[in-house]
């Protein structure tokens, strides 16, 4: 006679088997159904994407970094730069606030142009910082790396997401979004930034997608948009996707115009 724990499982109550490469499909197809049900409960009908580094500081961390430094602890130069770089952290919070704050005015609005981010540290704190601060609902879409992505504290509880394929992730940032800012960030970064003008760029994408990239010298330095038309690579008007500048009242403004002629009568997700 079996015991109870020799009983049969079934099998999505089966481990071994779920985490097995032949259950690989469910749990793809769990990553678009799990986070639809939720997204659908709680009425989110759009998003406001926020993509950039993990590794910006607040200022007040940075300042307490460069603190240390000056007492022995780290690396001055080091110190130095973060405080610079904590500019857009302060940004980030300042424009994530002041969107949701303008989400929230609008007639019924309270779930329309929610900001989303990628739900770890950085620029993605900050971005969920600032809307939590304004006393907005907002979006975290982590994912499972071996190191820096750890959820952080700001994201709404029961918006906070996990993710295990980065495509799945990327699917959730593009179908919700009806607006995107990118701030200073590495490889990450740019793999959302380039996929998402690529998606514009061949149509795949059909709505209309306003990119704010934030940080002049920076994307100056690291991107050369006019190199590749130079090259004939792109087009002269792909250079035109881009919104690029420096002020957060610029962004706020160039949003809200493009948000309210282009998305008010369009709810929902659409590519």
């Amino acid at each position: 006679m079996a015991n109870q724990g020799d009983a049969p499982k079934k099998a999505y109550q089966n481990e071994d088997f779920m985490n097995a490469p032949a259950a690989r499909p469910l749990r793809i197809l769990s990553e678009y159904l799990e986070p639809e049900a939720r997204f659908r409960h709680y009425d989110i009908e759009d998003t406001i994407i926020f993509f950039g580094s993990a590794r910006i500081l607040s200022r007040h961390d940075a300042e307490a970094q460069l603190e240390r430094a000056r007492e022995g602890v780290g690396d001055m130069a080091l110190a130095e730069r973060d405080l610079k770089l904590s500019h857009y952290y302060e940004a980030t919070r300042e424009l994530a606030k002041r969107m949701t704050h303008w989400s929230k005015s609008l007639p019924g609005g309270n779930r329309r142009f929610v900001v989303c981010s990628g739900g770890g540290p950085g620029i993605m704190e900050a971005a969920n910082r600032g809307a939590s601060e304004a006393k907005g609902i907002n979006v975290g879409l982590n994912i499972s790396l071996p190191f820096e992505q750890t959820e952080n504290p700001h994201i709404s509880r029961e918006l906070c997401f996990e993710f295990h394929y980065f495509f799945m992730r990327k699917y959730w940032f593009t179908y919700l979004a009806k607006a995107v800012v990118v701030m200073p960030g590495g490889f990450g970064t740019m793999d959302e930034l380039f996929e998402t003008l690529t998606l514009i760029q061949t149509e795949k994408i059909r709505k209309r997608m306003p990119i704010v990239l934030f940080g002049k010298e920076y994307w100056s330095k690291v991107i050369d948009l006019q190199a590749l038309v130079d090259f004939g690579t792109i087009s002269p008007e792909d250079v035109a996707l881009c919104f690029q500048t420096d002020s957060v009242d610029e962004a706020y403004e160039y949003l809200v115009s493009e948000l309210s002629a282009h998305a008010l009568k369009h709810p929902g997700a659409t590519l």
